[in-house]
Parts: C-alpha cells; structure tokens; sequence
C-alpha cells in the first residue's frame, strides 16, 4: 500500500472513531490512572482505553452510514469515501477481541477491565438500541460512571461515591449536549432519544441543571 494511501485510511479510522471525544476520554482516564498508579501503567492503561473507545466510535460510524449518507453527511469518513465500510468493518472485528486483551490483562486487571469493558458495551448498545428511546441517557451516565471507577477497582478500591455519581451526571450531560448540533436530522430520521424529544431548548436546560447537579455532588461528597 503506497504511503499517502495508507496515512489517508489511518486519519481516516481515526476521523471514525470520533477522535476528538476519545482523545478526550483516554486524557481522562490517564488522569485517573496517573492518580492511582504511577506513569508507566498509566499509559498502558490509557492505551487500553483508547482501543474501547474506537470500538465505540467505528461501530457508530458502520451504524449510522445509511443516515450519514442521507443527510449527506460528508465530514465522516465512510461518507467521503476515505474508507469503505468493509475495511472499517474488519478493523472492528480485529479491536473487540484486541481491546479485551488489552484491558483485562493489563494494569486494570479482570476487575477493573471487566468494568471498563461494560462501560464499552453501554456505548456499543447505545448506538444499537438505546439512542431511539427515552433512556438514551442511561449508557452515557453507566459509561462514564464506569471509566474513573474502574482504575480506583484496579487497586482493590472502593470507587467513592462522588467518582462513579459525579461520572454518571456528568456523562448525562455529555449526552444532551453530544446530541444538540445534530438534533433536527435526528428527527427526520425517526431517532427519538431522550433529547429528540425534549427539543434543543430544553436539552440545553438539561445539561445545565445535571452540569450544576454534578458540581453539587462533587462539592459535597469530596
């Protein structure tokens, strides 16, 4: 494969995997990891990380390329021809069982991979199930909940509470806002979450109410 072809599908892989969010989840994650252990397994554990999360990303993507491609969505890459469906399609079938390795025999260990790894599933669920109901909150709020509380199990510790409360809140939030920019489209595709049917207005009021919720949580339970 010439080298501009091959760069082009690996910017194009990582456009998919929603790189921003999930550089922004695996600096988290590094954080926690950083605080709980030392920085050695802290890369090792944000590189775990960063695989689950483009598990997230690409089966979003591969999900949703019918109604990127009609609502000519063509920023992502499987609209713009970067990469093909089947190409992303097998690099997926290689991360899932690659991401569990990764995880469950890395510094996380069973434990604390096995939470992260569920935290995984919420968001693969969401894109399958959850985003067209009332509940598409609940994965957001479980994942986000599992990512801090996984490295503090890594340790043989109790997640306190304001780790895995303030998680679950603030991923709450995380989803009504994710969902504001894109929110009409959604509707003419029948996509009915939770913030679909309270409207952009009120999902900003949302967000505020569990973004200051979650500043309460942490203020009292720190």
């Amino acid at each position: 494969m010439p080298y501009s072809l091959g760069m082009t599908k690996l910017r194009g892989l990582l456009k998919a995997s929603h790189f921003g969010p999930t550089l922004l989840v695996t600096a988290i994650s590094w954080f926690f990891a950083r605080y709980y252990w030392w920085e050695g397994p802290a890369f090792v554990i944000a590189f775990g990380v960063f695989t689950g999360q483009l598990i997230v990303g690409w089966s979003n993507d591969l999900y949703d390329y019918a109604d990127d491609l009609k609502h000519s969505r063509i920023k992502k890459p499987l609209v713009a021809g970067t990469i093909t469906s089947g190409y992303l399609t097998n690099w997926l079938r290689f991360m899932v069982p690659f991401s569990f390795i990764a995880n469950l025999l890395g510094p996380l260990g069973i434990k604390g991979g096995l939470v992260y790894m569920f935290g995984i599933s919420m968001g693969v669920a969401y894109n399958f199930y959850f985003k067209y109901n009332i509940f598409s909150w609940l994965p957001y709020a479980l994942a986000f909940a599992a990512l801090p509380s996984c490295v503090a199990i890594s340790k043989d510790i109790n997640p306190p509470v304001w780790m895995w409360l303030g998680g679950a809140i603030f991923g709450s939030a995380a989803h009504f806002i994710n969902v504001i920019k894109d929110m009409d489209q959604d509707r003419a595709s029948g996509i009915g979450g939770a913030p679909q049917r309270l409207g952009k207005r009120n999902s900003i009021v949302a967000a505020a109410l569990l973004i200051a919720l979650g500043i309460l949580v942490l203020i009292i339970t720190i």
